[in-house]
């Protein structure tokens, strides 16, 4: 995945380009909101997440934002010090698709730009192609219309349920952290959430009548087991 970086501190940027192309992403450095913009040409290959600094030498990171999403579709993620909820709240009005508070852990980042990218629906979606639908044995997710069907029955899930089932069935055999999956599917921390974690996992294995689709890995969290045919 190409990804646009914009952070005016070359030694931030230096370190994060390193990790992220450690995890196979093709990293493009902008020090501004100018050079932010200047690569975000119509004729040029596409990114598939931005990451946004606000604090910009040459330009509000609000403004910046704000013209990217009249250019562009694609994902931002604004990166800041400035943990206020109504800083986030003014963020994601702009049109930011997420909002990560510095000092972060690199583990939630990769995870948040993993999200966000999911989100964006494939540019095959209209064509019905396979490649924008995940297979699992009998179990068939249709990501770009959120369809869920096993041995080509449909079954109905709720917004909640597809997002989890979506996210466990990107990395079959993969465990997530129930901190990481609260993260990506709720949007928000793990505190409180964990019940509400376990009786989604529980309605999945019922409505799919597959109990041992999901394992639990005790003290940990969940992984996808890939059913067999």
């Amino acid at each position: 995945m190409r990804l646009l970086l914009v952070e005016d501190d070359n030694h931030v940027a230096a370190a994060l380009s390193a990790v992220l192309a450690r995890h196979g992403f093709d990293v493009t450095h902008a020090r501004s909101g100018e050079e932010a913009l200047q690569a975000l040409v119509p004729e040029g290959p596409g990114f598939g997440v931005i990451l946004l600094d606000l604090g910009l030498p040459d330009q509000d990171g609000y403004e910046v934002c704000g013209k990217i999403r009249k250019r562009t579709g694609t994902p931002v993620i604004m990166v800041t010090a400035r943990s206020d909820i109504r800083s986030r709240i003014h963020g994601l009005n702009l049109g930011a698709d997420d909002y990560v508070v510095k000092p972060y852990d690199t583990g939630e980042l990769l995870a948040r730009i993993h999200a966000v990218s999911r989100r964006t629906v494939p540019e095959d979606a209209v064509t019905g192609d396979d490649s924008a639908a995940l297979l699992l044995g009998t179990v068939r997710i249709e990501l770009p219309t959120r369809q869920v069907s096993v041995a080509g029955a449909t079954v109905a899930l709720t917004r909640k349920e597809f997002d989890l089932l979506a996210l466990l069935a990107q990395r079959p055999g993969v465990v997530f952290r129930r901190e990481q999956i609260i993260s990506e599917v709720w949007r928000t921390s793990w505190e409180g959430t964990g019940r509400t974690l376990e009786v989604h996992v529980a309605s999945l294995r019922a409505k799919l009548r597959m109990p041992a689709l999901i394992e639990t890995v005790r003290g940990v969290g969940y992984r996808l087991v890939a059913p067999a045919g």
